[in-house]
């Protein structure tokens, strides 16, 4: 069963609260007796179940030129110079 707790009661029994919603419980939070938000545990990945860094690693190929692509433009825009801008 969920529980239903007033702003005050929550912030005077927050550590217990947060003890049920770490048991799988929710704890609802009411103001005036409306509810206005919910407790609920949070489901943390485990550990080396999530991976992000190199998740295409061995999918693609990138090209050896792909660092320098773009290399003379970046570099002139940089330096103040404007590539698309006519001759006086």
């Amino acid at each position: 069963m969920t529980e239903t707790v007033n702003i005050h009661e929550a912030k005077t029994h927050l550590s217990r609260l947060l003890d049920k919603v770490s048991q799988g419980e929710s704890v609802i939070i009411a103001r005036s007796g409306q509810p206005i938000a919910r407790l609920s545990r949070f489901e943390s990945p485990q550990p080396g179940t999530s991976q992000r860094v190199g998740f295409l690693k061995g999918q693609i190929e990138v090209p050896d030129a792909f660092v320098r692509l773009g290399g003379q433009a970046i570099l002139d825009a940089f330096q103040g110079e404007d590539p698309n801008a006519s001759a006086p």
